[in-house]
C-alpha cells in the first residue's frame, strides 16, 4: 500500500491552511509503505544538511502552487519542514519500530506511554494513559490516551488518533522486516518507508502531529485548542475507546468539531454461522471426509447461497429490507463540494495508487460520493470445512 502524504503536501498544505487561516474549524496482509514525514522538535536550533536524499517535495507527485498560499505564516511553516525532513523521518521510524499490536498485546502498554510523550512534547497540560477497565465483552481494554492541549483559542478540536495496529501473519510477504522501517527504493517513489503502521495509521497520524508541531515552531501556539484521544482498540472493534466514551463525557464536552472519523465509523459487525446440527443436515458435531458429500448435504454451501441472498449480482447493492431507509439525502451544498472535488480527480490514477483494477463507477463524482457517503455490506472473511496445510 502506498500512503502518499511524503511524495506531496498537498493534503498537509489543507490541514496547515485550515488551522492557520481559521480557528473556528483490511487491511491486506502485505509491506505497507509510507513516503510521508513524522515530527519535530519546536525546537529553533539550525538544522542540519539532510542526508538521507529525501525530497520532501516529491519529484512523482503534483506539487503544491505556493504562489497561492498568500500567509506567510504557512510558508514559513513549509520551509521549516522541508529543513528538517531528516528528523521527521527517523522520528516516524522509531514509531514504527515500537510494536503495537492490538490482538495479542505486544507492545501495547508501551506504544500508549509512547503516544503520551508525544502529547507531553507538544506541550499538552493534561496527559493521561487511561484504562478503561473491562469491556461489554468481559476482556480487558487496551488502554485509551487522552490529552488537552490549550492554546488560548475560542475553538476547540477533538483529535482521534488509534495507535494498535495489525499483527503480522505472513512475514513471508514483507520484502524487509516489519518493525525495521527501513528506507528503500520502491517505483514510482525514489524512497520510501516500509513497516507495520507506515500506511495505516502510523505514517498519517505523525504527518498531523508534525504539522502541529510545525505550526508551534513557527507561530509559537494553534489558532484552536486541542484535545487528543487516542485508542489502542481500533483493531478489535474499538471495544476499549467506546467504553472509555461513554465512562468519560466531560473529558471531551468542550470540544466544538472532530478531527478524524473516529473509530469505526458506526460499523455494523456480525457474524452468522451455519452448522449441520442447528439445520438438522450435514455434519453434526465434527468434520467428515469430503468424498462423503456424494451422500450428505454441505453446510457450506448453505452458507454460501444464503450470503448471496443478501447483495445483488454485483455484489455492490444490499438487498436487506430496511438497509437504506434511514439514509440522510445530501444537501445542495454538499453535492456542490462533490462536484468540485470530482473535476479534479482522476480515477483511474487514484485507483492504481489504491491498488485496484477500477473503481465500482468510472464517473469520477460518483466515486466521490461512494467514497464520502456510500454505504456497503463487505465480506471480512468465510470459514469451512478444512482451514489447515496438509
Amino acid at each position: 500500500m502506498i500512503n502518499n502524504h511524503f511524495g506531496s503536501r498537498a493534503e498537509l498544505s489543507i490541514l496547515l491552511g485550515a488551522l492557520l487561516l481559521s480557528a473556528c474549524s483490511p487491511q491486506s496482509e502485505q509491506s505497507e509503505v509510507n513516503t510521508a514525514p513524522a515530527m519535530m522538535s519546536t525546537a529553533e536550533a539550525a538544522a542540519p544538511e539532510p542526508s538521507l536524499g529525501i525530497n520532501p517535495r516529491g519529484k512523482t507527485e503534483l506539487e503544491i502552487d505556493m504562489s497561492r498560499i498568500h500567509n506567510p505564516d504557512l510558508v514559513a511553516v513549509f520551509d521549516h519542514i522541508d529543513t528538517n525532513i531528516d528528523e521527521h523521518v527517523q522520528n516516524l521510524q522509531r514509531w514504527i519500530q515500537q510494536p503495537s499490536v492490538s490482538n495479542t498485546g505486544e507492545g501495547i502498554q508501551e506504544s500508549a506511554y509512547m503516544v503520551e510523550g508525544f502529547f507531553d512534547q507538544f506541550g499538552c497540560q493534561e496527559t493521561e494513559v487511561v484504562d478503561p477497565g473491562l469491556t461489554e465483552y468481559g476482556t480487558q481494554a487496551n488502554p485509551v490516551v487522552y490529552a488537552k492541549c490549550d492554546e488560548g483559542a475560542e475553538k476547540t478540536v477533538a483529535v482521534y488518533w488509534m495507535y494498535d495496529t495489525m499483527p503480522i501473519t505472513q512475514p513471508d510477504l514483507w520484502t524487509s522486516p516489519p518493525f525495521e522501517a527501513r528506507i528503500v527504493e520502491q517505483p514510482p517513489f525514489d524512497k520510501v518507508i516500509i513497516g507495520r503502521g507506515a500506511n495505516n495509521s502510523k505514517g498519517r497520524q505523525m504527518a498531523f502531529w508534525n504539522a502541529m508541531m510545525s505550526i508551534k515552531a513557527v507561530t509559537g501556539s494553534l489558532p484552536v485548542n486541542l484535545i487528543f484521544l487516542a485508542e489502542g482498540d481500533e483493531e478489535r472493534m474499538s471495544i476499549g475507546y467506546r467504553k472509555f466514551i461513554r465512562d468519560n463525557p466531560e473529558l471531551f464536552s468542550e470540544a466544538d468539531v472532530m478531527w478524524g472519523g473516529g473509530s469505526s465509523e458506526g460499523s455494523v459487525f456480525v457474524e452468522l454461522i451455519t452448522s449441520g446440527e442447528a439445520w438438522g443436515r450435514g455434519p453434526t458435531y465434527s468434520n467428515i471426509h469430503g468424498g462423503r458429500k456424494r451422500q450428505v448435504d454441505a453446510p457450506a454451501w448453505r452458507h454460501i447461497k444464503m450470503l448471496a441472498t443478501l447483495v445483488d449480482d454485483t455484489g455492490n447493492e444490499v438487498l436487506i429490507d430496511g438497509f437504506y431507509d434511514d439514509v440522510v439525502p445530501l444537501t445542495e451544498d454538499e453535492e456542490a463540494i462533490l462536484r468540485e472535488a470530482a473535476e479534479d480527480y482522476d480515477v483511474t490514477v487514484a485507483a492504481e495508487r489504491l491498488g485496484v483494477a477500477r473503481f465500482i463507477s468510472d464517473d469520477p463524482y460518483e466515486v466521490q460520493k461512494l467514497s464520502r457517503y456510500g454505504q456497503s455490506m463487505n465480506l471480512d472473511g468465510i470459514w469451512a470445512g478444512n482451514m489447515f496445510e496438509g
